[in-house]
């Protein structure tokens, strides 16, 4: 395995985008196997010292997401970046099954040597981001790439997650009207580091200048959060199909990039989501094996039925599955 795996990493280091390709696809297995050899890839890949700019990208569906990060992806190649693309596509709750259409809505960047689009599938996962695209991140690191573009799916309170995985956070909303301000979740708008306003053309250009201003103010009554420089977060407009702000928006993120590296926030950020996803790792590893262990999975099934019916306390009752587990070594 040793020699399989180590091929596959000097392969992946080599930019070798077939060789990506495949260990995204060992890291996003749910096979015993593949797990253990996914775990062997991504510690044999630890120790490259490359580093890229990790972007989450988030915003409701229709605010031109897909169209936004071509857009935006090819500018950045043609100033000689190379952009790997994670795009992670909803699952069906019920079949478990995904369109995964990212790569045909971005047929121009789909076709530039500098870039890599990967759609997965979010697989139900809490926060629309599916559980291995960390690792995901972490391959693409390795394979040398400069930036890392992870759009997620919709926004809502869970789309938090992103913010675990990246070093800065891009918004993407449309034109709207005042009230439209209230749908947005606070808890979005307090990690956002960047809010872009799209469709910033046309006849909606207007309203779009109008809304910046909105989320401008709104930015401004928040508290000020460690690791931002003044000035920031910020909101600005951009058109993906006009291609305007563009520019001024990749400037806005690498000053604030650039600033948090000088300051060591950005170590010290990243030095905390690697401490957040090691106690996520521990955490699913209980669980399952609490779903593969006969016994531990018969308690739980009684337990439950003894909370539904109202005899034991949730909390009395997971305490005795835990104990069960701890006892089973």
């Amino acid at each position: 395995m040793t020699d399989e795996i180590e091929i596959l990493a000097g392969a992946v280091r080599a930019g070798d985008r077939r060789a990506l390709a495949r260990a995204i696809t060992l890291v996003e297995s749910a096979r015993e196997d593949h797990r253990a050899k996914a775990d062997r890839l991504l510690e044999v890949l630890a120790d490259s010292e490359r580093q890229a700019l990790r972007i989450g990208l988030s915003g409701t569906p229709g605010v031109g997401k897909s169209t936004f990060i071509e857009a935006f992806g090819c500018m950045l190649t043609e100033q000689g970046l190379r952009v790997a693309v994670l795009a992670v596509d909803p699952s069906s709750a019920r079949t478990g099954g995904s369109i995964l259409g990212d790569k045909t809505r971005m047929e121009r960047l789909a076709r530039d040597p500098k870039a890599f689009i990967r759609p997965s599938p979010s697989q139900t996962q809490l926060g629309g981001v599916a559980r291995r695209t960390r690792d995901a991140v972490a391959l693409c690191e390795a394979a040398g790439f400069d930036i890392v573009l992870i759009e997620t799916v919709g926004v809502g309170q869970s789309e938090t997650i992103v913010a675990d995985m990246s070093d800065l956070f891009v918004l993407l909303i449309a034109p709207a009207g005042g009230d439209e301000l209230q749908g947005v979740k606070r808890g979005i708008m307090e990690i956002a580091d960047l809010i872009l306003v799209n469709k910033a053309d046309g006849a909606l250009k207007q309203v779009a200048t109008r809304t910046v201003a909105d989320y401008a103010g709104a930015l401004r009554l928040l508290r000020k959060r460690e690791g931002d420089p003044e000035g920031y977060p910020k909101a600005m407009p951009v058109s993906a199909v006009e291609g305007a702000g563009l520019s001024e928006a990749w400037a806005a993120m690498s000053e604030l990039a650039e600033f948090r590296r000088d300051t060591g926030f950005w170590r010290a950020r990243r030095a905390a989501q690697a401490r957040h996803w090691f106690e996520d790792e521990v955490r699913q590893g209980l669980l399952r094996r609490l779903q593969e262990d006969p016994e531990a999975e018969a308690a739980m099934d009684a337990l439950g039925h003894e909370v539904a019916e109202g005899r034991r306390a949730p909390g009395a009752a997971a305490s005795d599955v835990l104990a069960r587990l701890g006892g089973s070594d």
